[in-house]
């Protein structure tokens, strides 16, 4: 879809604001099919393969990944996209990096080194998916990072505090002035958590922590659990639970598209500026729709992330990011060169940083790098004296 037929309110490259560092434009793309080019080639982006979403890596080949769950946001985001008449390479590059951050052993991992970092600026995913497209990711000759456009960092920075903001210049004006990102950023937030609501589920069941009779007592599965069973009586559990999913995500898809094409139309925005000056995002579920999916996630924290197969794994995996950040923070020569180098550079941002929280963030950074299995396989090596160093 060309520029010329995006909604008004909808991020073109007319309306960029461009990159950190200046660049000549793209010849036969669009500055956001660049954006996502240099996602999909960057080393981060390849690393989510092996990082957790809910299950450990090693336990199953078929469990989502932070990889595929990438993929299936950016798919749902790119179809509500083109409804909408938004644009959909920047809501896809949004969409690919917005985990790129993400520590190993998925939201455990994260809270695990957020304590570690607690005396030395806490550790959040989200800033740290924009500190490796800004920082940290080694490519090119004449800039750190990626150098990708305002508006796909916007999107990537879903929250922040005021502390952190006030660090992260144009790009945490919105926090400090209560302004709204853009559609395309609204968009791929809520499309993370359609996705991840709804293969969780799936992969629940294929785990065979939560049942289908479980699900059940949730009224936006047994609603769908009732219309496929009807339709196909004897189908196969496999076949009925992908059934069921995919329409429960139809289901939230199509509210989606039609809540928000009628809250725009409704707030009178013209442009990508009246959607950042708006008092509240645009982009919605419908109040029934926002129960329901509320309801689903309260029953996916009780059921499957409390399991205590799940917990167990948790417990071991705090374990192993607690024991790795005090190693390194203690002696970060036993560091791969490039991060015992980092120690010494100054950060964009944080130039003030003491030496300590300098070393802490260089820590958080090597490990917040790691896949489930390098962390495992770190841990042995630092740990285990019968293991290779």
């Amino acid at each position: 879809m060309s520029d010329r037929e995006l909604h008004c309110c909808a991020a073109t490259d007319a309306n960029c604001r461009g990159r950190q560092h200046a660049e000549p434009d793209p010849s036969y793309r669009s500055q956001y099919q660049r954006d996502r080019d240099r996602i999909v080639h960057s080393a981060a982006f390849r690393r989510l393969e092996y990082k957790t979403q809910v299950f450990v890596n090693h336990e199953g080949d078929l469990f989502r990944t932070r990889l595929t769950h990438s993929i299936e946001v950016a798919q749902i985001a790119r179809s509500v996209a083109r409804a909408l008449r938004l644009n959909e390479d920047l809501v896809e590059a949004i969409s690919l990096a917005h985990d790129l951050g993400h520590t190993p052993f998925g939201h455990a991992g994260q809270d695990a080194l957020n304590a570690c970092m607690k005396d030395y600026g806490g550790f959040e995913h989200n800033l740290q998916s924009l500190r490796v497209v800004d920082v940290l990711e080694e490519r090119y000759a004449d800039f750190p990072g990626l150098n990708l456009t305002f508006e796909s960092r916007e999107g990537i920075l879903k929250h922040c505090s005021l502390a952190n903001a006030r660090l992260l210049g144009d790009i945490g004006e919105r926090f400090l002035n209560k302004q709204q990102p853009s559609l395309e950023a609204q968009l791929a937030n809520l499309a993370d958590e359609i996705a991840y609501n709804n293969h969780d589920v799936d992969d629940g069941l294929r785990y065979g922590l939560i049942t289908i009779e479980q699900l059940r007592e949730v009224a936006l599965f047994d609603r769908h659990y009732r219309e496929v069973n009807e339709r196909y009586p004897q189908i196969s559990s496999r076949r009925m639970v992908h059934e069921i999913i995919r329409r429960m995500i139809n289901h939230v898809v199509v509210d989606l598209v039609e809540t928000s094409k009628q809250r725009i139309s409704q707030s009178g925005a013209n442009s990508i500026d009246d959607v950042r000056s708006a008092p509240g995002p645009l982009m919605a579920f419908s109040d029934e729709v926002r129960e329901e999916m509320t309801v689903l996630k309260r029953f996916l924290r009780a059921n499957l992330y409390n399991h205590f197969r799940v917990r167990r794994m948790t417990q071991k995996s705090v374990g192993v990011i607690e024991q790795l950040f005090a190693a390194f923070f203690e002696d970060p020569k036993i560091m791969p060169p490039q991060y015992q180098e980092a120690l010494h550079r100054e950060t964009p941002g944080r130039a003030a940083e003491s030496g300590a929280v300098q070393r802490a963030r260089v820590v958080a950074d090597y490990i917040a790098g790691m896949t489930d299995r390098y962390a495992i396989r770190e841990y042995q090596r630092v740990f285990d004296p019968s293991a290779d160093s």
